[in-house]
């Protein structure tokens, strides 16, 4: 591997599969090398439980840096503040370290819950707090795809843990440089989420994107170009 090879461990959102990377993996330059974390779509596993996929997918020979989507966002500031060997920076899109969606959260308590997502969640849902409304028809049928793949038990357990997290700590704690990617037009993520970090950690980089929730599916060209100077300005 040469000395402008750059490594990445994707971290992903709720749905755990890592298929919703495909497009940015495919945006990032060819001098990039990735590894995508899948969870286990059939059985429950909490953060804790959730850390030696993260460890395992750990290059043990070469830096990286780590991205981490949403609901991965606690676990990656937990092994970040473990001071991992070979990591040279983390990189939060879209995501949170305590009460995500605050405005939404008694609703949201009510139905994390099997039962709501044996349910077929209607587009303008999708629309609304996941991928825009000018969303092309085939995101929302991959989402559809994913999230008919992963057990209704394992996602409604994935939604109490991100309601319950507390990374606040592991945040302050993190000692590599942090890059957070805010997408501005975010419907589920509550502005609270940005302002806790910043009072916890002030220097990390913020990079603003126009785009909703899942901003690395909706943007990944975009999103790939600023992970890429973000990692090998971490890897001088």
């Amino acid at each position: 591997m040469n000395s402008m090879t750059k490594h990445l461990v994707l971290l992903p959102g709720m749905d755990g599969t890592g298929q919703l990377f495909a497009g940015f993996l495919a945006a990032l330059p060819d001098t990039f090398t990735a590894t995508a974390v899948a969870y286990p779509a059939d059985k429950f596993l909490s953060y804790p439980e959730l850390h030696p996929f993260v460890s395992a997918a750990a290059p043990k020979d070469e830096r990286f840096v780590l991205l981490a989507e949403s609901f991965s966002t606690p676990l990656a500031l937990e092994y970040a503040a473990s001071s991992p060997p070979n990591l040279t920076g983390l990189i939060i899109c879209a995501g949170f370290v305590s009460k995500p969606i605050a405005v939404w959260s008694q609703l949201a308590k009510a139905v994390a819950r099997p039962w709501f997502f044996r349910l077929r969640a209607p587009r303008c849902i999708l629309e609304y707090f996941l991928v825009g409304r000018d969303a092309p028809r085939s995101l929302i049928q991959k989402l559809r795809q994913v999230l008919r793949f992963v057990s209704p038990a394992v996602l409604s357990g994935r939604l109490r843990e991100a309601l319950n997290c507390d990374a606040r700590s592991a945040l302050a704690r993190t000692r590599v440089p942090l890059m957070y990617v805010q997408a501005t037009q975010d419907k589920l993520l509550a502005e609270s989420c940005i302002n806790e970090m910043k009072r916890i950690k002030p220097d990390i980089l913020f990079v603003q994107v126009d785009g909703p929730h899942l901003l690395l599916q909706r943007e990944p060209q975009k999103v790939a170009n600023i992970v890429s100077t973000f990692v090998q300005e971490t890897g001088r």
